[in-house]
């Protein structure tokens, strides 16, 4: 058994190494048929390290303890669901799963987008097989899992705080949070590498960003718990050096997703999207490394072992990698569009991401300077609870105030007075929420209190928005939109032949120069939504009088696909001779 275990994860690594270099190649030249071939091999990849965490399962199940891991990790004592808990328990066996979720994960994200990636982004097959290829020459030829021993009567056992319920789910998650963020990496590395640095490799892994980042947020939570059940620390976080390495990627991928949807609706923040998206993977990886290598003292960690170095070198690799390519690309970056107002959704989505990562560095800067000193001078320090509480602070509680104040904003500019106008009822029951909890008594901390307040604030925020029906750009112009019902097509000699054709026989044409109307086509306006064929529709409006309000509706939603014109190209809309034959009988009533 553990002679295949050894042989899968060697096969696991040609075929991740194979699917680097050949996609590389088949990505270099244009070669359709290999790059099949080397996508064919990270699903192969998948394959064999499955079946490689099958043997393991079936190691721990039958307690073997002639697998050395099998007889550090468990015993005959120990019950069966908790000698499960084992395979991910010990570093070789995490490290197990680590490389089936990475290679489950990416074989699933390149068949489901197969025709983007062969067309336009052959990189990331090539990016997913070289991080495969890595896990698995470190589980194959550095810490394998199929070490083999004379066996002894009974195993070590579990370690008695690993055995809980919580931590049955708590490091797969994590995993699946961690691994997961290889994805939006591996595909906006293949779009430097392709030159194509639009949206679209944004809108295909946007799923799978919000999946990792679901992941990796609930596996906090559930491990938080259980260090307050366990642990005893009275509770729930502690600013650990391992918790730390988990919370700092969830924080760099909250950036990037809230910085992409400025690049989808804006195209700005392109080369910031892609140092958050590269930050949030390096990061993922730094905590692995923190957890592995053994140079931080941690409830969380594994002993010291020879992983170490591998992990800091993989890490160095991929910074490199990822800040080469943005510099080479960096001209294909430049934003469309920039930032027109400090006042603006975008500008508060920009304070927002600084604010984020603001944070996120801090924790990074309080986790390394520790090793960093130890390594250069040979000090020992320890960095405790007050420094990250206190940029927690500055950091965190302008953040819930944004949180709350982000969705008021309006687009491309708003003046102050609306903001206020607008915010005045949210911080009104902010500072009313504020006061019942110090009524009650819920006022000893004075950073508590005011970030209670600032999340009521958010709440009542959020159910303002969802009333008014959100400010989406898409929204603004239809809303403004007046009803119109068909109307029977005109007969002939009334201004346009019969089937679409004018009193002299040519085919009508639309404003915009150029399309043939549909025949007998009827243009049908409803409040929210146009029909689909409105570019090439020649048929008539309603000819009915608009009454006040529709007329200030339809010249405010005029204004402001004048004054934006890829809001309308956005929103589905078109504007054609109807329109403003509408717009004209409206300025004319």
């Amino acid at each position: 058994m553990a002679d295949l275990g050894r042989a899968a994860l060697i096969v696991a690594f040609g075929l991740a190494l194979y699917a680097a270099i050949a996609g590389g190649i088949a990505a270099h030249r244009g070669r359709r048929r290999l790059h099949e071939s080397a996508r064919n091999a990270l699903l192969g990849a998948w394959g064999a390290t499955a079946v490689a965490a099958l043997v393991l399962v079936r190691a721990l199940q039958e307690r073997d303890f002639s697998f050395t891991y099998v007889a550090e990790h468990s015993s005959r004592k120990l019950p069966f669901p908790y000698s499960l808990t084992a395979f991910w328990g010990g570093q070789e066996g995490s490290l197990l799963l680590w490389l089936f979720v990475l290679t489950g994960l990416g074989s699933a994200a390149v068949l489901l987008n197969r025709d983007l990636i062969r067309r336009l982004l052959p990189w990331t097959v090539p990016v997913l097989g070289g991080t495969a290829a890595f896990f698995a020459f470190v589980l194959a030829f550095v810490a394998s899992p199929f070490a083999r021993q004379v066996a002894p009567v009974d195993g070590s056992g579990l370690v008695p705080s690993l055995q809980n319920t919580y931590m049955m789910i708590h490091p797969p998650l994590l995993y699946l949070g961690y691994v997961g963020l290889t994805i939006p990496f591996a595909f906006a590395m293949g779009a430097l590498l392709s030159g194509r640095t639009d949206e679209r490799w944004i809108v295909a892994t946007r799923r799978w960003t919000l999946a990792a980042w679901g992941f990796l947020g609930v596996g906090q939570l559930l491990g938080a718990h259980w260090a307050y059940v366990e642990v005893g620390w009275g509770g729930y976080y502690a600013w650990d050096p391992v918790e730390n390495a988990a919370l700092m990627p969830w924080l760099a991928a909250t950036a990037f997703l809230h910085s992409v949807m400025i690049q989808e609706k804006k195209g700005m923040l392109k080369v910031w999207n892609m140092v958050l998206v590269a930050l949030a993977f390096c990061l993922s990886i730094f905590g692995t490394f923190l957890t592995r290598s053994g140079i931080v003292n941690s409830i969380h960690s594994f002993t010291q072992s020879s992983i170490g170095p591998w992990f800091l070198g993989f890490i160095c690799t991929a910074t490199g990698f990822a800040v080469a390519l943005i510099l080479w690309r960096l001209p294909l970056l430049r934003a469309r569009t920039r930032l027109e107002s400090p006042i603006s959704r975008e500008a508060a989505f920009l304070y927002n991401n600084l604010l984020l990562v603001a944070l996120c560095l801090t924790i990074l800067w309080g986790v390394a300077f520790p090793i960093l000193s130890e390594a250069v001078r040979g000090d020992t320090l320890t960095i405790g609870r007050p420094y990250y509480d206190f940029f927690l602070r500055i950091f965190g509680l302008p953040l819930l105030l944004l949180m709350g104040i982000g969705p008021l904003v309006a687009w491309r500019r708003q003046s102050l007075r609306a903001l206020g106008a607008a915010a005045l009822w949210p911080a009104a029951f902010a500072l009313a929420a504020g006061a019942v909890l110090v009524a009650f008594g819920a006022g000893s901390s004075r950073p508590g209190l005011i970030a209670y307040t600032f999340s009521a604030r958010v709440r009542n925020d959020g159910r303002a928005e969802a009333a008014a029906g959100g400010d989406d750009a898409g929204r603004r112009v239809r809303r403004h939109l007046p009803r119109a019902h068909a109307v029977p097509r005109p007969e002939r000699g009334r201004g346009s032949g019969a089937h679409g054709r004018s009193p002299r026989g040519r085919p009508a044409r639309d404003a915009q120069g150029g399309q043939e109307p549909v025949p007998g086509g009827a243009i049908e306006l409803e409040r929210g939504r146009y029909p689909h064929g409105l570019a090439s529709c020649g048929g008539p409006v309603s000819d009915r009088r608009p009454d006040r309000r529709e007329r200030q509706r339809l010249l405010q939603g005029t204004r402001e696909a004048a004054r934006e014109p890829d809001l309308a190209g956005r929103a589905g809309l078109r504007l054609r001779l109807a329109d403003r034959a509408v717009a004209g009988r409206a300025r004319g009533a």
